[in-house]
C-alpha cells in the first residue's frame, strides 16, 4: 500500500516527464518558425492520447495554439468533447482563448511550466480554471520545469529580435 506522500512523488515524476515531452515539443515548434510552445494530453491512465506544437504560422490561424490542437485531438481520440479525466501539460500558461477552450472541454487539470504575464488566464491576469461562476473548473499545477519553459521562449525571441 503506498502513502499519500508516495503517491505524490510518483504524480510529481510523472508530472516531470510529461513537461519534458511538452518542452521537446516546444523546440520542435521552433524548429519550423513557430513560437516553443509545446502541449501533451494524457488520459485518465496517464497515456498520451494527445500532443500538439503551435502552429499559428504553419496553418495562418489564430487557433493555431498548441493547447487547441491538442485539445481538438485529444476530443478525436476519445469520441467525446469531454476531456474530464484528461490532464493538460503545457509549456506556457494559456491564455484566455485556451482556457476557454480547457473549461468548455470539461479538462480534469491543467500542468504548465512558464507564467504568462501578458497572457495567462489561469494564474497571471485571470483564474479562469477556478472562476466559479463558469460551470467548470480544475485543478491547475504550475511551475513545473517553470525555468526551462521560459528560456526556451526568451531565446526565442530573443533571436527574432535580432
Amino acid at each position: 500500500m503506498t502513502s499519500d506522500h508516495q503517491t505524490q512523488e510518483i504524480g510529481a515524476k510523472f508530472d516531470l516527464k510529461m513537461m519534458k515531452k511538452a518542452l521537446d515539443l516546444a523546440r520542435k515548434s521552433e524548429s519550423i518558425g513557430e513560437v516553443p510552445i509545446g502541449a501533451v494530453i494524457t488520459d485518465k491512465n496517464g497515456k498520451i492520447i494527445a500532443q500538439s506544437t503551435n502552429l499559428r504560422e504553419t496553418k495562418c490561424t489564430v487557433l493555431g495554439h498548441a493547447e487547441l490542437a491538442a485539445i481538438h485531438r485529444a476530443c478525436k481520440t476519445l469520441g467525446s468533447w469531454r476531456l474530464t479525466d484528461c490532464t493538460l501539460y503545457v509549456t506556457l500558461e494559456p491564455c484566455f482563448m485556451c482556457s476557454g477552450a480547457l473549461v468548455q472541454s470539461r479538462i480534469g487539470r491543467v500542468v504548465f511550466g512558464a507564467r504568462d504575464p501578458k497572457g495567462g488566464a489561469l494564474v497571471s491576469l485571470g483564474t479562469l480554471g477556478n472562476d466559479t461562476r463558469l460551470n467548470h473548473q480544475f485543478e491547475i499545477t504550475e511551475g513545473v520545469l517553470a525555468e526551462e519553459c521560459g528560456k526556451v521562449l526568451k531565446d526565442f525571441f530573443k533571436k527574432k529580435r535580432k
